[in-house]
């Protein structure tokens, strides 16, 4: 565990050193598109992210080949190697792609052939457990065909949920850690050799992601673009593949008894089998209604639109960080809930408490529809937004009065100006939250500041009123 660990520190740290450069480079080679109609920030914030997410890769593992307990991984297998190949071509598709806006049918074909690289030296699926079944093995066009179209998937989705600031780098940090927890327990728990380098993909792309978080937290300085989405959508998929497809299922001794005995004794352990593909079941979700809704429109299916589940979000009212938040919690309940799962299966405590912290998420979901005010007698004691608009009034009122004893005149003349600033203010916030329900499309010509600081605040909100005081900052 120390050297997963120690791995994982020096991941983090080198992607998080490389990001501050990376985006003064993504700056001065222009690499800051404008401003799109599907986007969420309303000033232009420099890609490229995704150049210090792949030299965290790289120095992760440079630093476990030469740790003595992970060292073995590298001899023992190809697969360090085949995801380093892909990891690189993928990485390169998605740095031409930040700075000139590749057709989406050229990056998919790099997929392709990216999850092909990765086939052709032994990153593949060769069986599949099926319950009451047991081990079915795959031809090799069989394994090549299910490896490219999970990679295609899980590179996707990760793409399709990079619509906020840290919405994508937390989800699959949430996923791979969970993921790191089953790989790891299978690996040390269970002493299987085989899921050691599925182990060793989990903590470096969490390293990855923990890095790169901070500089791309809300308001973000800098955004991963298609170099960093694609590139940890591959990792994980690489994951998947390696535990899925690698560690033979006879080893964990499931397939003993009676047919419906081993079914239900497999249970547990399937559910883990497949588990990146339940960690980012939000973003395949946000991915399968992207394509039917864009289908239902006579659309592309790879057309952009402004109807993710992360923008529905901000839709209903919730702020940008609540958003993200929001996403991160059912993330971490469906990942870390189908973990707990697959350890104790037996325990009914486990689902209750999936299932209440489910009802908890979905009050947090809505809890925009609302708009609570406490009763009288908690006025003085409640925070502002929570006070009902006559005893605001009187407050301010009662406090101007305080402040302008001298002259009756003046205090009557400042309650009535608060009384009136504060009715212009309800009014001008009615005013904006008529504005904020309209259609997609006149939000989206609202004018965009020039900025360069990398802010993505929604709304009017400008820090700078043009590029130089901007240059001048960054």
């Amino acid at each position: 565990m120390r050297d997963y660990l120690l791995t994982l520190c020096v991941t983090a740290a080198v992607t998080y050193l490389l990001t501050g450069p990376v985006r003064k480079f993504a700056i001065a080679t222009g690499a800051m598109p404008e401003i799109r109609a599907r986007d969420v920030h309303r000033e232009p914030t420099p890609r490229l992210g995704g150049i210090a997410m792949f030299f965290g890769l790289c120095a992760g593992l440079l630093v476990a080949d030469h740790l003595q307990n992970l060292s073995s991984v590298f001899e023992l297998s190809n697969e360090p190697r085949a995801l380093l190949s892909g990891a690189a071509l993928i990485w390169l598709v998605g740095v031409l792609d930040d700075k000139f806006e590749l057709d989406a049918l050229i990056k998919l074909g790099a997929q392709m052939i990216s999850a092909g690289v990765m086939v052709v030296q032994g990153l593949t699926i060769l069986w599949l457990p099926i319950p009451g079944v047991g081990t079915v093995a795959l031809t090799q066009w069989q394994g090549t065909l299910l490896t490219v179209a999970l990679v295609v998937l899980t590179i996707n989705a990760v793409n399709f949920v990079d619509g906020l600031d840290g919405l994508a780098a937390g989800m699959v940090c949430i996923a791979a850690a969970a993921f790191f927890l089953y790989a790891y327990r299978m690996w040390y728990g269970l002493t299987i050799e085989a899921a050691a380098p599925a182990t060793l993909f989990a903590a470096i792309l969490m390293g990855m992601c923990l890095g790169y978080l901070p500089h791309n937290m809300h308001p973000a300085r800098i955004f991963m673009g298609d170099s960093g989405s694609m590139l940890i959508g591959l990792i994980l998929a690489a994951s998947a593949i390696s535990i899925t497809g690698q560690v033979d299922p006879d080893l964990l001794e499931i397939f003993e008894g009676s047919t419906k005995a081993a079914t239900h004794a497999a249970l547990p352990v399937f559910i883990p089998l497949v588990l990146p593909l339940t960690i980012i079941a939000i973003p395949m979700a946000d991915l399968v209604l992207a394509i039917v809704r864009r289908t239902w429109k006579g659309q592309s299916p790879f057309a952009a639109d402004r109807g993710h589940l992360h923008h529905r979000l901000l839709e209903i009212g919730h702020s940008h960080s609540r958003a993200v938040l929001i996403m991160y919690f059912w993330s971490a309940l469906i990942a870390f809930g189908t973990l707990a799962y697959s350890v104790h299966s037996t325990s009914m405590w486990i689902v209750l408490a999936v299932v209440v912290l489910s009802a908890v998420g979905l009050v947090l979901l809505l809890l925009p529809r609302f708009s609570p005010r406490a009763p009288r007698w908690a006025q003085a004691v409640v925070p502002p937004r929570y006070r009902r608009r006559a005893y605001r009034l009187r407050t301010e009122g009662a406090r101007a009065g305080v402040q302008g004893a001298g002259s009756d005149t003046d205090t009557d003349a400042e309650t009535a100006s608060d009384a009136t600033a504060e009715a212009s203010s309800d009014a001008t916030s009615d005013t904006d939250a008529d504005a904020g329900s309209g259609s997609a499309e006149e939000r989206d010509h609202e004018p965009v500041p020039a900025g360069v600081n990398g802010a993505t605040a929604i709304g009017h909100r400008s820090r700078f009123s043009d590029r130089s005081k901007a240059g001048a900052r960054g």
